[in-house]
């Protein structure tokens, strides 16, 4: 690349300093094809970033040409716009923002920003999970207060968009869970994006971050996402391959960019957090789920993080893998938001799970080493069984692991309050 063309780019990159407040990439789109001359540097953008989904290697001109376009674009609109993570058309809005900047997708490390608009700058939902919670406070099927990974679930099943977005999901994923033949990874991810999305972070981050004190609650947690179809394959892939198949999607690239962001560690920082936000972090983790790059618990017994893949056999591509490796499972910023969101703290010297599972606490029912896909067989495909064992330390089968159908004539006792409260 010539001087003059890098110091463009950097120039073309300050740029956005000054730059007009940021719109939705969709409706910047709209505006530029309007017009006929930033129609033609779109377009040739659109060319750019097709010849990279396709991995065509550009010749020199090539590229000159695609920095040329995207310097072209001047102070449009288009080069500022970001996208929400609820929106409508989303992967369109997405596509858009890499349309306009293929030039940072070459890869993990440079991925230089999120196409996505601030948490903070988004409209924040109003839940009724305070209410819903009291409602189960005073509630027989508040069940065993030391498991609060089965109190969040008791109380997902008293949201109608919880438990219907929840049961959703696990009806798909639990369909041939265990069989790379018969598990359908695409709509599990697909149903697990839409629980994250749709439903109120109130719900979703304390039934995916519920502290525990006993293997049984940590394999429910572990099991949150489905793991058997949405996390395992039959064996490790190379994370590289992980990666691969991100950059290829919209979504998933753009979940990994916003992760990047908001979850880059740095030692210099109390927090171990380069951004210091931590709400900003934990959503871009849980934006991660139902992609490719699909993170999860690694045992029953720690909240230690870990995408499902390796990195033998990576050749000279090895440090690389590392380092993809490394921002799950050596990642301080990540491993603090979670702590945090438990609240927990890291205790030194001792290893977290000796200091949470030193003592394990005998809990009534099923075994903890049954299986949800097992459990999941046992009901018949759209219908809700009626009833759950208020003291069973597993879920009916019907209940998206944690009793998604629970007791719904007890639950008309409490309509009348909840309608009441609004």
């Amino acid at each position: 690349m010539g001087l003059s063309l890098f110091l463009g780019l950097l120039l073309f990159r300050a740029g956005a300093l000054l730059a007009p407040p940021r719109s939705d990439c969709i409706a910047a789109e709209q505006l530029c094809l309007s017009n006929s001359t930033c129609n033609a540097t779109y377009r040739t953008l659109e060319q750019c970033a097709l010849a990279k989904t396709r991995v065509l290697p550009l010749d020199h001109d090539s590229r000159v040409r695609c920095l040329n376009a995207e310097l072209d674009l001047g102070n449009s609109s288009l080069l500022h716009c970001k996208c929400q993570r609820r929106m409508k058309r989303q992967e369109h809005c997405l596509r858009v923002f890499w349309t306009v900047h293929a030039s940072m997708a070459d890869g993990y490390f440079n991925l230089e920003t999120s196409p996505y608009e601030n948490s903070a700058n988004e409209e924040h939902w109003k839940t009724d999970y305070n209410k819903v919670a009291a409602v189960l406070s005073g509630s027989r099927l508040a069940g065993d207060a030391t498991n609060p990974c089965l109190k969040a679930t008791h109380i997902c099943n008293l949201s109608k968009k919880c438990v219907r977005h929840r049961t959703d999901y696990a009806s798909i994923c639990t369909r041939g869970a265990g069989s790379e033949d018969m598990c359908d990874r695409r709509k599990c991810h697909k149903g697990l994006r839409n629980f994250f999305e749709k439903v109120p972070e109130d719900f979703t981050k304390r039934i995916l971050f519920c502290p525990c004190q006993d293997e049984l609650c940590g394999e429910r947690r572990r099991k949150t996402i489905v793991p058997e179809c949405s996390f395992h394959y039959n064996t490790k892939p190379n994370c590289l391959w992980l990666l691969d198949s991100c950059l290829e999607d919209h979504i998933c690239k753009s979940r990994l960019a916003d992760f990047q962001q908001n979850c880059q560690p740095t030692d210099m920082s109390p927090d171990g957090c380069s951004q210091h936000n931590h709400a900003a972090c934990l959503q871009a983790y849980m934006g991660l789920i139902g992609t490719p790059m699909t993170p999860n618990y690694i045992s029953n017994s720690s909240v230690d993080i870990s995408l499902w893949c390796t990195c033998e056999s990576s050749g000279n591509q090895k440090e690389k893998c590392d380092q993809i490796l490394g921002m799950f499972e050596s990642n301080k910023c990540l491993e603090n938001t979670i702590l945090s969101q438990m609240h927990l703290k890291k205790e030194a010297p001792e290893r977290l799970e000796d200091l949470l599972y030193s003592s394990s606490i005998s809990f009534q029912g099923d075994s903890a080493s049954t299986s949800l896909a097992s459990e999941m067989s046992q009901v018949d495909e759209g219908k809700t069984q009626r009833d759950i064992s208020e003291h069973s330390s597993m879920p009916m089968a019907s209940s998206v692991y944690s009793g998604a159908a629970a007791s719904w004539p007890s639950l008309v006792l409490f309509l009348p309050l909840l309608l009441s409260s609004h």
